[in-house]
């Protein structure tokens, strides 16, 4: 996973590891903190335990009755165009326009059809607030709007007019709306800066306390790299303040958050039966014990009801290569590591002998999961699929060994031979093709053989996963005894400071959005459902990495996030 989602270690020699005089191998140990929700969450692998919502009154009932509701709203406002958008936004940021998309689609055509036609008659008018929002909305929807409309917001001098500087929604909106700039979007670059500075320095006195929080919570966490549930989660008590809150749209956003927090906690609780069913604190003491936190990174992938089976897959294929990944950069002895790599080419229960037992406990689940996944796919008619499947695992492998063998013969790789390496480590490449696995019909043959070719959106998501990573974490593990990181290789090789290094990674992760920005701009490669989940892994690591690793470490930030989406309810 992330490749190295690491701690700091106590490492017992510095030096590679090597054999102690006792004949016992002496290891590395990452001092790794226990996992914080233990047993939490096998209450809710109980059926017992899983309807106590749905009896109060009727929940689904009440939903597709609301439901009816908001497809009215949209039905009234076809006419209006800016209504139409500020009624989407809303939707969407309450979380639940997944409810809508076929609604929410055909209306965003219809507004850029509109407004593609020279004759367009400028419905937005000098409404900075408006133009960025229908801005986002389309680009954010693939349709290739051009950032040209934002010229009319500068001045003679090219500038962005200062009378922007107190409308505190325009900007916030411009902002926001930035975060779907493409490469060649001069304009944006300009206005991003423009809006951060402007915002931070907003006189909380002259706007409305809701507004102001909107502006510091987007500073700190824009929506286009937000995880949807987060954001919905944050949105709805913000909503609920403003005195022009919709009924219906509160009352079912509220509803549907509720609803889908119980179904998560029924899956988390059969993945925490199956982790505990491993004995993971037992068997693999040397590991990271973070099945809730996995699964909260794949509700992040997908998080709708349709993804149970999907989620459900990618958690524990996931958790696995979290092991695998310490296994490779923590525990094993190079010996070890040659014989591992060897068994999983092989993928076959002989080979199991002549591993250690650690390795047998390990190789053992990998095979069982696999084989449940198969049985799985067989009864859909998507046994294809395993094949693409197994074949990610057993590349990861080949890619671990290839990092810890640079380690353990004490190489330091140039950046140019690190970065194919290190992309590939993060383990991304075999989250997507995993992803896909439990995925509906939408995933085809061409869809595996898209993402293993040469594949923009994907490079695009391993890019921003290791260099926020790198920059998180590079400290902590060179304390442990880890291969140098981009971080130290970039400040070595240019002779430069680690702050300069660390700014010239964020800004090839910034590139990266903008490689996903427009692979998503239509006609897609693939169709975009097929692309929503790389996007969103995407914006799991902006959510982890950010300030941090709090995959590894996470008692603080990550905590608060999985209480929020998993433990406790919105209040009704």
């Amino acid at each position: 996973m992330a490749g190295n989602m690491s701690v700091q270690v106590s490492t017992i020699p510095s030096s590679p590891p090597s054999k102690g005089r006792s004949g016992g191998v002496e290891r590395r140990c990452a001092e790794y903190h226990e996992s914080i929700w233990g047993d939490y969450f096998l209450k809710y692998a109980s059926p017992s335990n899983s309807t106590k919502f749905k009896f109060l009154g009727r929940v689904e009932e009440q939903v597709e009755e609301l439901k009816g509701k908001v497809r009215k709203m949209l039905i009234d406002v076809v006419d209006k165009p800016s209504q139409m958008l500020h009624l989407i936004d809303e939707i969407q940021r309450l979380g639940i326009d997944y409810h809508f998309e076929r609604e929410i689609d055909e209306q965003l055509e219809q507004i850029h059809k509109s407004y593609s036609q020279p004759d367009h008659g400028d419905f937005m008018g000098d409404d900075l607030h408006m133009v960025a929002l229908m801005f986002r909305l389309l680009r954010q929807q693939g349709f290739n709007i051009s950032s040209e409309v934002f010229n009319k917001f500068k001045d003679s001098e090219g500038k962005f007019r200062e009378s922007l500087i107190i409308d505190v929604r325009g900007l916030l909106s411009l902002y926001e709306a930035c975060h779907l700039r493409c490469h060649g979007d001069a304009l944006l670059e300009e206005a991003l800066p423009f809006a951060i500075t402007h915002l931070e320095s907003i006189d909380e006195m002259k706007v409305s306390t809701s507004l102001a929080k909107q502006a510091s919570r987007a500073l700190n966490q824009p929506l286009r790299k937000g995880l949807p549930r987060l954001e919905a989660r944050h949105y709805i008590s913000l909503y609920q303040e403003e005195p022009s809150h919709d009924e219906v749209l509160l009352l079912l956003a509220k509803l549907d958050f509720n609803l889908l927090q119980e179904q998560h906690q029924k899956e988390i609780g059969k993945i925490t039966r199956w982790w505990k069913d491993i004995d993971v604190a037992r068997k693999f003491p040397f590991a990271r014990d973070r099945i809730v936190e996995l699964f909260f990174w794949m509700v992040g992938a997908y998080f709708q009801p349709e993804f149970a089976v999907a989620r459900d897959i990618l958690t524990r294929v996931t958790a696995l290569i979290s092991i695998l990944d310490d296994i490779y950069d923590v525990y094993g002895t190079l010996e070890e590591l040659v014989l591992y790599t060897e068994a999983i080419e092989k993928w076959d229960v002989d080979a199991m002998d002549g591993l250690p037992e650690y390795m047998q406990a390990h190789y053992k689940e990998l095979l069982d999961l696999y084989d449940e996944i198969g049985n799985e796919l067989a009864t859909k008619g998507r046994s294809y699929r395993l094949v693409y499947a197994r074949e990610a695992m057993k590349k990861q492998a080949r890619w671990y060994f290839r990092e810890a063998k640079w380690f353990h013969l004490g190489y330091t790789p140039t950046m140019e031979e690190y970065m194919p390496l290190a992309l590939l480590t993060t383990g991304y490449e075999a989250l997507s093709i995993t992803t896909f696995v439990g995925m509906g019909d939408v995933v085809t043959k061409d869809a595996f053989e898209w993402s293993l070719g040469d594949c923009k959106i994907l490079k695009a998501s391993q890019i921003i996963c290791r260099f926020m990573d790198d920059i998180a974490s590079h400290q902590l593990e060179q304390k442990r005894g880890h291969v140098a990181s981009s971080v130290e290789l970039l400040m070595k090789e240019n002779a430069i400071s680690e702050q300069e290094a660390e700014g010239e990674l964020q800004k090839r992760v910034d590139d990266a959005w903008k490689d996903i920005n427009e692979e998503f701009l239509r006609p897609t490669a693939v169709p975009t459902p097929v692309l929503m989940p790389i996007l969103n892994l995407s914006r799991v690591i902006d959510v982890l990495y950010t300030d941090g690793d709090h995959y590894t470490r996470s008692k603080t930030k990550l905590k608060d996030h999985i209480i929020s989406l998993f433990v406790s309810p919105l209040p009704m």
